[in-house]
């Protein structure tokens, strides 16, 4: 089948909140078939949080789709909180999560940030993996951080200008840290213009063609306000990984199916990424939408991450 639509909205059939460490509380939700395949979904940003159209990349007769919300992101609680929130803690819950809800193995799809956690966590638990689905690669390596605070400016220059409109001039030459104080203050008429700033940034530089309303989406108070400080947060902390530890270590999952979705126009993930990662892990299927930039909802990287969902549906696992 040659699927290039999303499945129809479906809600879950089951969900709940999973108590974990530092005061979080995990949102978390299944819907498609209790007896299919399990399938964990993994947002972006760090601190994007999922939503119901997330659902629809999945048959739902054939999928338990299991997706949640992680550590101060979305409806997981307390939003935005930063504390007991690394990289190795985001792991560790996917993997409470997989014990809490009986799955066995499951298959990992994740896009962006989805798929830098999606790689480490197979990287430590590859014996719990099926395979994987990965979209917008990011690696989490200072070449990628520099590009998306520096670099997209050559692409996008009036997009970047308003990202530093909010800076003073000093203060241009470390973003990342001019606005990781911002979002730090806890008085909302200094964090929020930054949160605002920061996110509209991102989802505007996250489409081939001008997209207002995922602009719009990324300018919300609640989403623009984990993502930035959520993200700032891993950002200065360099994700919480050494560099290029993912790759690195790709032979722990380089056994298991792997299919690679890149927008060749990717502005936030550029596709020299994806790349790298397909060298290291040439097993894995790479493929490259021609007319795509970065977001998950663009028509061609959409339809190829449904194609990859059918094609892996017919597996023996």
């Amino acid at each position: 089948m040659n699927r290039e639509q999303l499945f129809p909205p479906i809600d879950p059939y089951e969900s709940g909140r999973l108590p974990l460490d530092g005061g979080h509380v995990m949102y978390w939700e299944q819907s498609g078939n209790p007896d299919g395949i399990p399938v964990v979904f993994l947002h972006g940003g760090p601190g994007a949080g999922a939503t119901p159209v997330h659902r629809r990349f999945f048959d739902p007769t054939a999928y338990r789709v299991v997706i949640y919300d992680q550590r101060g992101a979305g409806r997981s609680q307390p939003q935005g909180l930063l504390e007991d929130n690394t990289t190795a803690h985001l792991i560790a819950d996917i993997e409470a999560l997989r014990i809490h809800l009986g799955v066995e193995r499951w298959l990992i799809f994740g896009g962006s940030w989805g798929s830098t956690l999606a790689i480490a966590y197979g990287e430590t638990y590859p014996d719990r993996c099926l395979g994987f689905v990965l979209r917008g690669i990011f690696l989490g390596r200072q070449s990628e951080l520099d590009w998306f605070l520096y670099g997209m400016k050559t692409v996008f220059p009036e997009i970047w200008d308003r990202l530093v409109d909010l800076l003073d001039p000093s203060e241009r030459e470390d973003i990342l840290n001019a606005y990781h104080r911002r979002l730090m203050n806890p008085d909302k008429a200094v964090h929020l213009p930054a949160a605002r700033a920061w996110s509209a940034y991102e989802g505007a530089c996250s489409t081939l063609l001008p997209s207002p309303e995922t602009v719009a989406a990324f300018s919300g108070d609640a989403l623009a306000y984990a993502l930035s400080r959520i993200e700032t947060h891993y950002f200065v902390n360099d994700l919480f990984m050494a560099e290029n530890a993912l790759l690195n270590d790709i032979d722990r999952i380089r056994h298991l199916p792997g299919i690679i979705v890149q927008g060749r126009y990717d502005m936030v993930c550029p596709i020299g990424t994806a790349d790298a990662l397909h060298r290291a892990w040439p097993e894995a299927e790479y493929v490259v939408i021609p007319d795509a930039g970065h977001s998950a909802m663009e028509p061609g990287i959409r339809a190829a991450l449904v194609r990859s969902t059918e094609r892996l549906k017919r597996k023996t696992w």
